[in-house]
């Protein structure tokens, strides 16, 4: 006769005898067996924002590529001794984009503005505030060394410097500074393209009407504006239902056409979990039993060559291992390197007791300057995603975490989320 198994009060409870993977192990295998994918090309400046650098890029030209007055006053030749001065004018000035073709002679000042060119003879420029002048000559008081108020040329950067790192991903601010430096086109990735697969009998589309015990899909919007944001390209593969022919078809068909899938539901040992049963008889699986809360229906495989992050179907699991596992290791396949997230300590408003043996994350925000968590820790509370800014992350360790103590939280920022 069968026996029932003990009353576990803890549906989080890691069976014993059963090996759950750590989050570290689950991480360094992703690290260590994945790599860049994605194809090169050179893109003008206007549209390779968010994009990632496939080479190291040199400056084609020295910033500033003159040495110039950093403002509006009078030139020279420095430096000027302490004391009384009175220079000479001679006739012109120096702007921004109409420089002085002649020679400035020793012991003589003239007219320069915020931005000009440094003529020829000026290495020093006295602000205009600290003058006196007449149409003849500019007087001012001494000591003044040489230099003053003039930036070099290539003091910024200098022609042939290196500007920007394989890998990194485009800011705005790099914009600038590639134009500044004479680049009009930069060497980049093509977007890893990520497909989005939603499984599952109780999912109808936004928009239908809801039937019992069907729900709305509320994984694929979110993972695909995810996607997205963190810039990629992202692709909808649609709903499918629990058969796994239908299934197999839809990865089938989607190996080809994405770098990356995304499945969620599925991923567990149940009757209808057709994600983690095929991969395990027809593709490859290494890990789908990860000791993580929320999130541990993790699988983590290969179908056709294609990398498939098998979800859990819960919003809040399916985000945070997402963020977790997904984030790092598409941005390894975009070209961008393994981005550990960057968390800090803060101090806790909060009480948590958790035992050992696995990592766990809470939905966390930070209000006068302490973290404070959302009220429940259920996977089915998807508001607290909205509510949080970011998360706590527990190590795999026991804890008991009283309010004062210092906590790591890593805000959604780090995730490029």
């Amino acid at each position: 006769m069968i026996k029932p198994p003990p009353l576990r009060n803890d549906c989080f409870a890691l069976p014993a005898g059963t090996h759950w993977t750590p989050v570290d192990e689950a991480l360094a295998t992703l690290r260590d067996r994945l790599a860049p994918i994605t194809g090169i090309e050179n893109l003008p400046l206007d549209q390779a924002l968010g994009r990632v650098l496939a080479a190291d890029v040199t400056a084609l030209r020295s910033n500033p590529p003159l040495p110039n007055s950093a403002v509006d006053g009078y030139g020279f030749a420095g430096p000027i001794p302490e004391g009384a001065q009175v220079l000479p004018l001679i006739e012109g000035r120096a702007a921004a984009g109409i420089p002085f073709e002649g020679v400035v002679p020793a012991g003589s000042a003239i007219r320069v503005l915020t931005g000009a060119a440094l003529p020829s003879g000026v290495d020093t420029v006295i602000l205009e505030e600290d003058v006196t002048c007449d149409a003849i000559q500019v007087a001012f008081h001494g000591p003044l060394k040489k230099g003053a108020n003039a930036r070099r040329a290539g003091e910024d950067v200098q022609s042939g410097d290196s500007v920007f790192s394989k890998g990194r991903v485009v800011t705005p601010a790099d914009l600038a500074l590639a134009a500044a430096t004479g680049l009009s086109e930069l060497p980049v990735r093509e977007q890893l393209r990520v497909g989005v697969l939603s499984t599952g009998d109780e999912l109808i589309e936004v928009g239908q009407e809801a039937g019992k015990g069907q729900i709305y899909d509320a994984n694929r919007p979110m993972l695909l504006g995810l996607l997205r944001q963190m810039g990629f390209a992202a692709v909808d593969l649609g709903q499918v239902k629990d058969n796994r022919d239908a299934l197999e078809a839809r990865l089938n068909s989607s190996a080809s056409k994405v770098d990356v899938i995304l499945t969620s539901g599925g991923a567990s040992a149940g009757d209808e979990d057709h994600v983690s049963a095929l991969l395990t008889e027809k593709g490859a699986i290494q890990h789908w039993r990860i000791a993580l809360k929320p999130g541990r229906p993790l699988a983590l495989g290969m179908w056709q060559g294609t990398p498939v992050f098998g979800l859990p179907g819960n919003p809040v699991a399916a985000l945070v291992c997402t963020l977790i596992f997904a984030r790092p290791a598409m941005g390894l396949m975009a070209g961008a390197g393994w981005a550990a997230p960057q968390g800090f300590l803060v101090p806790a408003n909060f009480e948590k007791r958790k035992k050992p043996g696995r990592r766990e994350y809470l939905r966390a925000r930070i209000r006068n300057d302490q973290v404070e968590v959302f009220a429940s820790e259920g996977s089915g509370r998807i508001s607290g995603l909205s509510w949080a800014e970011g998360l706590v992350e527990i190590s795999d360790d026991a804890a008991h975490i009283q309010p004062g103590d210092r906590v790591r939280f890593i805000p959604y920022s780090s995730f490029a989320m």
